[in-house]
């Protein structure tokens, strides 16, 4: 693509972007996920919140594999391909109460950002200014909205970090 950025550079933009994409796929899904089976006294506003976050986080799944055609890769699409490649945990098929609900995606999340950040870090050093504004100023800045909001959900419940550790 005659985007004035190196081949290489395309090229390895596309494929850490491709992992994210599948990141936040699953993310998304896992949103759509709670907000069926969401259940208990704080039912009504968390069924919203959790659908108002899969739209943005839907949102964000088209910029992102957009970008990535854009730098000439092409994106992954298939559901195989996102359960493949994604490193945030498979959630049991059934319901769970709502704390775990919640500890799950603040856990899927701080993957999705700790991925963005150092993403962002390396397209920028890459001179990728496309890549770094869509990880800054789209996906790190909403993702930490996201967070913020459902981190408000939790009461007396644990938080768990991507390595599985509880937090302090």
């Amino acid at each position: 693509m005659p985007i004035a950025l190196a081949e290489e550079t395309c090229r390895r933009s596309a494929d850490v972007l491709n992992q994210l994409l599948a990141d936040t796929i699953t993310l998304r899904d896992l949103y759509k996920k709670h907000h069926w089976q969401v259940s208990g006294p704080t039912f009504y506003q968390l069924h919203l919140l959790f659908d108002k976050h899969f739209n943005e986080q839907n949102e964000m799944v088209d910029q992102i594999a957009e970008r990535i055609m854009m730098l000439g890769g092409v994106s992954i699409a298939m559901a195989a391909d996102v359960a493949e490649m994604t490193l945030i945990p498979r959630p049991p098929k059934g319901r769970e109460e709502v704390p775990v609900q919640i500890s799950r995606l603040l856990q899927a999340h701080e993957i999705v950002l700790k991925e963005a950040r150092a993403m962002a870090q390396e397209a920028a050093q890459a001179g990728d200014d496309g890549t770094n504004d869509l990880l800054v100023s789209n996906v790190i800045r909403t993702n930490e909205m996201q967070v913020w909001f459902v981190a408000e959900h939790l009461v007396d419940a644990p938080l768990v970090h991507a390595d599985g550790q509880a937090a302090d």
